[in-house]
């Protein structure tokens, strides 16, 4: 196991001499081009081994890693041990596939850093239950990836000039919080790799990187003992993928692991619906500044795409967002990153630090701290959004089609981990426009990379449903990705 390193100079070189070049670690190894589904038949088939497709991903990692930043610690050791053993004829579907954790889940034997200074270096004692449910599906998880402070903002760019970049162009962030894992999937470096969504962690870096990222409905997929306690259940954990499949393959696997009790069955989905959708479309967010002009076309187009398909895509129907949620869950964020700068011994353990906590942590903290006299309001508040989260939807719609971001991924320093708390807040609000919502409705959403800049850098475009309507999203995702077959850095 290796424990993260700051920069060395000689990496902030070789960062600032490809400021805005492309990073692919696709190459004929013994993963190809193959998405997650593509290496596990592979592996079924006998015509790779788990350990050729193990050390492939370790090499494919160490050869982006300079660039891209996207790793805290390595697993190389119980990697190359759990490839050896991965059982013949196993029915797990990703069985020797490798794969990640990002740095804010309890995994035995890595330390838990969640892209903080503050917290201990300290190995986990016992996997959480997402982890195990995640290795049921019969991945190798090589490295933890990063991610920003607690998982506070948009971008994975921490305090210090310790930057994940985005494969795709490297002077542009990789969106966040699952940014260090977005960087390695769409590089190629890895396949499959896991994420979590508390605001839209999954999704935002999902529309960043060219990638597919569903936030599921709450409580289909198992916590962790970081996140479960919270006063309102906004995280959701998943995967971050390239191909639709792999996306449906993962949820269909978790699910048989332990079925989500309160929810219908998802099952396998293997393609299209035959079903034509009424969808309705909202371009501008209640919740932020008007979309730019790039983003706008890119769900316009994809308004276009679904009508050639036989849907209805209506402009005209309302989303009804509450009034006060924006402020709401901005008390409820800030009332967070209090709970953890002020009871982080409690939380993370005695050698937690409070001295070393980011500039943007503490700005929350001092935020709720101000506003504390609110909290029974929002906290009930945000809790009846999701009790009434189906109100929160069109009555005549089955799909909403949005931007997943109000504005194209911006460059690296526009969220930047140093920037005075003010500036920051304030950028981060006009993104993120879209997302927060389904975290608080519980409601699922999924990013898909339709769109693409004018210098050809990927657009993230959403779709989102009613609780337990995950199967929906996927029969039309697979349908989208046909039509219109996302780009890739395979070439």
């Amino acid at each position: 196991m290796t424990t993260e390193t700051h920069p060395t100079p000689a990496h902030e070189e070789i960062r600032e001499s490809h400021e805005s070049r492309r990073v692919s670690a696709f190459t004929d190894d013994a993963l190809g081009t193959l998405d997650a589904t593509g290496v596990a038949a592979a592996i079924r088939a006998g015509e790779i081994s788990a350990g050729e497709a193990v050390e492939a991903a370790i090499a494919r990692v160490a050869q982006v890693d300079p660039v891209l930043g996207a790793t805290t610690v390595d697993d190389h050791d119980r990697a190359r041990r759990r490839a050896a053993h991965v059982p013949q004829g196993t029915p797990a579907p990703f069985a020797g596939v490798p794969t990640a954790f990002k740095d804010n889940v309890t995994v035995e034997g890595l330390p838990m850093r969640m892209g903080s200074d503050a917290l201990p270096d300290r190995p986990g004692c016992a996997d959480g239950p997402f982890v195990r449910q995640y290795l049921s599906t019969g991945v190798v998880p090589i490295a933890t990836t990063t991610c920003p402070p607690f998982g506070w903002t948009a971008t994975t760019e921490r305090p210090g000039g310790r930057i994940t970049r985005n494969p795709w162009a490297t002077g542009y962030s990789s969106g966040g919080s699952s940014g260090g894992t977005a960087a390695l999937v769409a590089s190629g470096a890895l396949p499959i790799a896991h994420g979590n969504d508390g605001g839209g962690s999954i999704r935002i870096p999902a529309a960043a990187c060219g990638l597919v990222g569903l936030k599921v409905t709450r409580g289909r997929l198992l916590g962790d003992p970081s996140t479960d306690k919270l006063p309102v259940q906004l995280v959701v954990n998943g995967v971050l993928t390239r191909t639709v499949r792999d996306t449906a393959t993962f949820l269909a696997a978790a699910e048989q692991h332990q079925p989500a009790r309160k929810l219908p069955p998802v099952g396998l989905v293997e393609g299209p619906g035959a079903r034509r959708l009424r969808i309705g479309m909202m371009v501008d967010s209640p919740l932020a500044r008007a979309t730019d002009p790039q983003t706008r076309e890119a769900v316009e187009a994809a308004a276009r795409l679904l009508d050639g398909l036989g849907h209805t895509v209506d402009d005209t129907l309302q989303v009804p967002v509450p009034k006060f949620f924006k402020t709401d869950f901005e008390d409820y964020w800030s009332l967070l990153a209090m709970a953890s700068s002020r009871q982080g011994k409690q939380l993370y353990g005695p050698d937690f630090d409070p001295d070393k906590l980011d500039p943007f942590t503490r700005g929350l903290a001092d935020r709720a701290l101000r506003r504390l006299h609110r909290a029974p309001l929002y906290l009930a508040r945000l809790r009846a959004t999701g009790f009434a989260a189906d109100r929160l939807f069109p009555a005549e719609a089955d799909l909403v089609l949005t931007p997943t971001l109000s504005h194209t991924t911006p460059r690296i320093g526009h969220l930047s981990g140093d920037l005075d708390f003010d500036t920051h807040f304030a950028r981060l609000l006009d993104y993120v426009g879209f997302t927060p919502l389904h975290n608080a409705s519980g409601q699922p959403a999924i990013s898909l990379p339709l769109g693409r800049t004018d210098d050809g850098r990927p657009i993230g475009v959403m779709l989102s449903a009613r609780s337990g309507q995950e199967r929906l999203l996927l029969e039309l995702a697979f349908e989208l990705e046909a039509a219109a077959p996302f780009a890739s850095l395979a070439g």
